[in-house]
């Protein structure tokens, strides 16, 4: 669990609970024998043109598959321990994928990933998506991403042409309007040489994620959300990582924005927290399958 493992903990036995139910079921997919979010084949690194993906097909009641986007510092392993398996549990073909490589990674073992620039992540991820369906011969795809893995796709859907080949974006903990990082990614901006030197070189999408960022104010020109494309937001109020937490709501027609608190007030998780949470879980699958909605509530799958 590397670096998740604090989280994993703060979210509680009820998560340890779900990561039960959804292992000891054998996964629904269409090959039982390759599984193509932990396939060597399902990406490893940026080198997108040279792998093929482990095919999988869709079922007649969950056509599209499911594209896992983590956020920074993290990668398609951890960040997704507990929503993948749950996912190939209710039937869902899911595929993960690591984005935003670059010169520190080799030095993290890889397993550090989303620090690139976030205009060439989104580029990986519009290589990476054409794959999917092509290995799945599904015409669209639904994306669930977490914190920069919820804003990232939005770039793909607005400016790389990814709204054809994408029905819904759900994202939680998501930057979509940028981070304060509690005052200090602001407090950095105002010495430059500093930010620069210390986040900057290494992590070149944490400067383009800081509130009021050049990035920033061109993803959300015109408009938070395009045509044709259903979107989700899950925030929690805890957040210290996107704050204020309500900047991760977006506005527009077929959006749907959830505060955690609100189904279940006594819910403690914070960011990362976020990503093993099983009423989060919930409301991805909610937002997968809208016509078989589930109520969320306190401690329920």
């Amino acid at each position: 669990m590397r670096s998740y493992i604090v989280p994993v903990l703060l979210a509680g036995l009820t998560t340890a609970a779900c990561v039960a139910e959804a292992s000891s079921t054998p996964s629904v997919r269409g090959d039982d024998t390759a599984d193509p979010a932990d396939s060597d084949d399902n990406l490893d690194d940026s080198s997108l043109e040279s792998s093929t993906l482990a095919a999988c097909q869709p079922s007649a009641a969950h056509p599209r598959p499911v594209v896992l986007v983590h956020g920074t510092f993290a990668n398609k392993i951890d960040n997704w321990l507990v929503l993948k398996p749950r996912l190939e549990h209710a039937g869902y073909c899911v595929y993960a994928l690591n984005y935003g490589a670059n010169s520190l990674t080799p030095w993290t073992f890889n397993t550090v990933y989303g620090l690139g620039p976030i205009e060439d992540s989104a580029a990986q991820l519009a290589s990476f998506v054409d794959q999917v369906l092509a290995a799945t011969g599904a015409t669209q795809v639904d994306i669930v991403g977490h914190s920069q893995g919820g804003m990232m796709p939005r770039y793909y859907l607005k400016f790389l042409g990814g709204a054809e080949k994408v029905h819904a974006l759900i994202g939680f903990g998501s930057s979509n309007h940028g981070t304060t990082l509690d005052g200090l990614a602001i407090l950095a901006q105002a010495f430059p040489p500093i930010a620069n030197l210390v986040v900057g070189s290494w992590c070149q999408s944490c400067l383009e994620q800081v509130r009021g960022s050049d990035f920033v104010t061109q993803l959300n020109a015109g408009g938070d959300t395009v045509p044709g494309v259903t979107y989700t937001v899950i925030s929690t109020v805890f957040d210290e990582v996107v704050t204020p937490y309500t900047s991760q709501f977006l506005v527009g027609p077929s959006v749907t924005n959830i505060r955690l608190q609100d189904q279940c007030r006594v819910d403690l998780s914070e960011h990362v927290a976020l990503a093993f949470d099983p009423l989060v879980g919930r409301d991805v699958l909610n937002a997968l399958d809208p016509a078989h909605a589930v109520p969320a509530v306190c401690g329920g799958f």
